[in-house]
């Protein structure tokens, strides 16, 4: 048989309740927890041998009164600890106290002490019961911690779960600027009510609910007026925050960051001017572009002005760091200088050549304009600091920069003036370097075509030209072009490159071009024969320059012209090859094997001469390697472009034709010079009456 098994709970409620209650004994031992039973009738203290331990008592000495557990608290804290025991027992609710007990050693420990008072029928407390444990080495670690705490550069404080200021140390005092006292047990929403909603609240909040730290930084408005870097991490008892006052180096980087800013302005003001004016856009939008890039390093809203010609200002740019308010600043610069008085901030610097600061605009500026739309967009803009500076430049006067700041952003320190200062007049420095520069252009550019005469105009052909500076340079070149009629009647075309871009450049190129016109005037003498009497008479004179040419003669037999047909002959010097655009839609380049030698080299080289045979209606153009050559265009790419140019754009007319290959292979900036010079063959057979038509398309003939 098997043994009998007792089931559970055998034995009854007797063995149940005493198995309760030795495991709960032996929780209590293993926490070091004494319990203790006052009797309130009889005064009968009962003491376990652990709350007998840590009062420093035995069985045999203690007496079991209320009076042996007041003689060993500390007499600092028997008032308070006796106090709490009294209150428990009046109200019949819970006794909680921590408090110090002196041993007859002399040795002080902590205890923390915790009852609940039991009342009869009546409601009378007849009973309290309760437990008490050594707190001495917690109340040591918690010690050390806030001599650590204390010891802190920086700010700390506990909160409970109930929001409540639970300990603050003495740098946090400083920090908050309240002292422990009236923190402690304090609502940090009542004391701080600025915290409520800001991103304070948010993240503590975020930690005591998520369980993590927040790390973050953020500003508490007057009376701090600071900036913390605060960090946040719960536990549970509440939520524990350490944090630094960071006003001085967020200050710092921010002093450090409009330093950088202002130097980017300065170095960028110029090039920036400079760039714009450059890709021809104007002054006007270069000053544009300048009151964009000052906001808001300088200030929160610009006018920049421009003097004219006849030295009148008149305000070209304006920016506002709020879009909202550019169109406002913008309607205030077409208005403000008809409406300021003489002694107005920006005419008087403009009179002084010096900088003016003005501390209160809207007293200097705003109470002296007349009522009605300039007065009324003045007090929209509302501007409370501003600064002038004149942009000067090689002792001219070239316009202003007007600088303001709203409220709630202080007023131009030095180094904001001195970058402000800077930046005026570099960009003055731009502006007067772009007018000299187009003074120069312009001058350059009429020297050139002073020596470059107009084309003839024969019966039997149409002849274009173009030349078109480079704008890059300011200076005269070498390119040139030319036609003539020789005394026989045959046209030549000439198109020419003198090596360099400078005075000298242009001037050789005038003496080539008159001697090239001397030499080919003569009948009978080929192009072959031109360039190689050129290269000669170099030699002979003394001229040190080379050159590219290609020279071309137009002529016609009795029997070509019945048959309408007209020879091209031509002989290149070093120079890209001239296209001819046949009737039937074809491009050809006029080329023969290698190359001859540029012009200058050697004067004895040989060189060839060649002829072609096209129909009337057939278009020959020479031109220089600015239009087919670059740094963005290699010269073969460059001339393919050129021959699919002509293929697709030869049926308009000559002049637009010209016109129309230079913005196909040149759309943008010129990076050299480009001359070119054009001949279309009319048809024959009607006395030249269809002179300016002919074109492959006009005749009906196929590509």
């Amino acid at each position: 048989m098997s043994p009998e098994r007792t089931p559970a709970g055998a034995g009854g409620p007797d063995r149940d309740a005493e198995a309760t209650r030795l495991r709960f004994d032996l929780a209590i031992d293993a926490a070091g927890i004494g319990g203790f039973d006052w009797d309130l009738v009889s005064g009968r203290l009962d003491w376990d041998d652990r709350m007998l331990e840590v009062f420093g008592y035995d069985r045999s000495t203690w007496p079991g009164t209320i009076d042996a557990f007041a003689d060993r608290i500390h007499p600092a804290d028997a008032a308070r600890t006796l106090g709490a025991l009294q209150e428990a027992i009046e109200t019949r609710g819970e006794y909680d106290a921590e408090f110090r007990v002196v041993l007859p050693t002399g040795e002080t420990r902590w205890v923390q002490g915790r009852g609940r008072t039991l009342a009869d029928e009546r409601g009378t407390a007849v009973r309290l019961l309760g437990a008490g444990y050594d707190t001495t080495e917690h109340r040591q670690t918690d010690a050390r911690v806030a001599r650590v705490l204390e010891s802190m550069n920086a700010a700390f404080f506990a909160l409970d779960r109930e929001w409540r200021f639970s300990y603050v140390n003495g740098e946090a005092e400083r920090v908050l600027a309240r002292p422990r006292g009236e923190l402690l047990g304090g609502d940090i929403w009542e004391l701080f009510p600025a915290a409520v909603g800001s991103d304070f609240e948010a993240h503590y909040r975020g930690a005591a609910a998520t369980g993590r730290e927040r790390v973050f930084e953020a500003y508490y408005p007057p009376p701090l007026d600071a900036w913390y870097e605060v960090r946040a991490w719960p536990g549970p008892d509440g939520l524990s925050v350490y944090f630094l006052d960071v006003t001085e180096r967020r200050a710092a980087e921010e002093r450090a960051r409009a330093a950088a800013a202002r130097l980017a302005l300065v170095a960028e003001a110029g090039a920036v001017t400079g760039g714009t004016l450059d890709s021809g856009a104007g002054e006007d939008a270069a000053l544009q572009r300048l009151a964009e890039s000052v906001v808001p390093v300088l200030g929160d809203w610009v006018i920049v002005s421009l003097a004219g010609p006849d030295g009148r200002m008149r305000d070209v740019g304006s920016w506002h760091r709020d879009p909202a308010l550019r169109a406002t600043v913008a309607r205030y610069a077409q208005l403000r200088l008809a409406a300021l008085p003489p002694d107005a901030p920006i005419l008087r610097a403009l009179a002084s050549g010096r900088t003016l600061g003005v501390a209160d605009v809207g007293a200097t500026v705003g109470r002296t304009l007349p009522p009605g739309e300039v007065s009324d967009v003045f007090w929209t803009l509302d501007p409370r600091t501003a600064v002038t500076l004149p942009m000067a430049a090689r002792g001219r006067t070239l316009g202003a920069l007007s600088i303001y700041r709203s409220a709630g952003r202080l007023a131009a320190d030095e180094d904001d003036v001195a970058a402000a200062q800077e930046v005026a007049a570099r960009v003055a420095l731009a502006l007067d370097n772009a007018r000299l520069y187009e003074q120069q252009r312009r001058l350059a550019e009429g020297l050139q075509r002073s020596l470059l005469t107009a084309p003839p105009a024969p019966d039997s052909a149409e002849i274009a030209v173009r030349y078109r500076p480079a704008v890059e340079v300011a200076e005269v070149g070498g390119d040139w072009y030319d036609a003539f009629v020789q005394p026989s009647g045959a046209t030549v075309l000439v198109i020419g490159d003198v090596v360099g871009h400078d005075t000298e450049a242009a001037a050789a190129m005038g003496q080539l071009r008159g001697l090239l016109r001397g030499i080919a005037y003569r009948d009978g003498i080929g192009p072959a024969q031109v360039l190689s009497d050129l290269d000669a008479a170099v030699r002979g004179l003394g001229m040190s320059t080379m050159a590219t040419a290609a020279v071309a003669r137009v002529e016609q037999t009795p029997e070509q012209r019945d048959a309408g047909l007209t020879t091209l002959r031509w002989s290149n010097a070093g120079h890209p090859p001239p296209l001819v655009l046949h009737t039937d839609g074809r491009v050809e380049a006029l080329e023969a094997g290698r190359p001859d030698l540029m012009l200058g080299v050697d004067p004895a080289a040989a060189r060839g001469e060649h002829e072609v045979t096209v129909r009337r209606g057939a278009t020959l153009l020479l031109y220089t390697d600015g239009l087919v050559e670059g740094r963005d265009l290699p010269l073969d790419e460059g001339i393919g472009r050129l021959r699919d140019a002509l293929a697709d754009l030869g049926d308009q007319p000559l002049e637009q034709l010209c016109d129309a290959v230079i913005e196909r292979l040149r759309p943008e900036r010129l990076q050299d010079d480009i001359a070119l010079v054009a001949i279309r063959l009319h048809p024959q057979g009607d006395g030249g009456a269809q002179r300016g038509r002919g074109t492959p398309r006009d005749r009906g003939v196929g590509r």
